[in-house]
C-alpha cells in the first residue's frame, strides 16, 4: 500500500504534459473485487486531490460491492477470502464516458463477469479511441481483452490472464509482481504489491506529481 503522504508535501501539476490536477476519473468495480485493488486507487487518486467516480452496472451510488482478498501464501495460484463491503458514489447507468478524463479498472473476480456487459465494454472503448489515460491491474485485462483494446499494445496482468492478452492481439508484459508498465496512456500491472509503481506511472500520465516543499524550496 501507498506510504501516508509528508507534512510538508503538497500536490503539483506537472508542467511537462498537458494534463492538470483535478481530473474526474471512472472506476469499474464489481462484486468480488480485489479488496486491495479497489480501495487503495479509490483512495490514493481522492487524496491527491482528483474526482472518483466508482460505479457497477446494475448498482446506483449508495449501494454496496463485496471484495474478495487476494493472497499469495506459498500455493500454486492465490488464495482467497472476503474483503471489505466498498460503497459506491455513483451509478453506472448515468455514467457518461465523455465527461470523464480517465479510467481505471480493478482486478479480482469481478471482471470475469463485468466484461460480458456490452454497455461496460464499450465505455471502455471511449477511453482509448479518445486516448485518455487508462490504469488496469490484476485481471482488470480481461475488460480490456474483451473490449478489443489491446492488440499492438504491451500489458500487464495476473499471469493466468498473459495468455488472453496474447489471443487478443497484445504483448503480455511478463514482469515482476511488484512492477508496472505503461504503453501510451495505459498503465498495467500484475496485481497489488505493484500499487506503488503502477500508481506513480498513472499519477505520471494523469499529469499529478508529488511535491516536497524541502526539495522545492532548495531548487529555488
Amino acid at each position: 500500500m501507498l506510504a501516508p503522504i509528508a507534512p510538508g508535501t503538497h500536490i503539483a501539476p506537472n508542467p511537462n504534459r498537458k494534463l492538470t490536477m483535478g481530473k474526474k476519473i471512472l472506476m469499474l468495480v464489481g462484486d468480488f473485487a480485489e479488496d486491495y485493488e479497489v480501495m487503495v486507487p479509490f483512495q490514493a487518486l481522492l487524496a491527491v486531490g482528483h474526482t472518483v467516480h466508482a460505479v457497477c452496472p446494475g448498482k446506483k451510488a449508495g449501494d454496496k460491492v463485496r471484495t474478495a482478498i487476494h493472497d499469495f501464501e506459498g500455493d500454486q495460484t492465490y488464495t482467497e477470502k472476503q474483503g471489505h463491503d466498498f460503497t459506491l458514489n455513483a451509478a453506472f447507468d448515468e455514467a457518461r464516458p465523455e465527461s470523464y478524463d480517465a479510467l481505471v479498472i480493478a482486478g479480482g473476480r469481478a471482471p470475469e463477469y463485468l466484461r460480458l456487459n456490452d454497455k461496460l465494454l464499450a465505455v471502455v472503448r471511449h477511453f482509448f479511441t479518445e486516448d485518455k489515460p487508462v490504469a488496469a491491474i490484476c485481471h482488470g485485462a480481461q475488460i480490456l481483452t474483451a473490449a478489443g483494446v489491446v492488440k499492438g499494445r504491451k500489458v500487464s496482468a495476473y499471469p493466468a490472464v498473459g495468455p488472453e492478452v496474447k489471443l487478443a492481439g497484445g504483448t503480455y508484459a511478463d514482469i515482476a509482481i511488484d512492477r508496472a508498465v505503461t504503453d501510451g496512456n495505459l498503465v498495467t500491472a500484475p496485481a497489488w504489491p505493484a500499487h506503488p509503481a503502477w500508481l506513480a506511472q498513472f499519477f505520471e500520465v494523469l499529469g499529478t506529481r508529488v511535491v516536497h516543499e524541502e526539495v522545492a524550496a532548495a531548487a529555488h
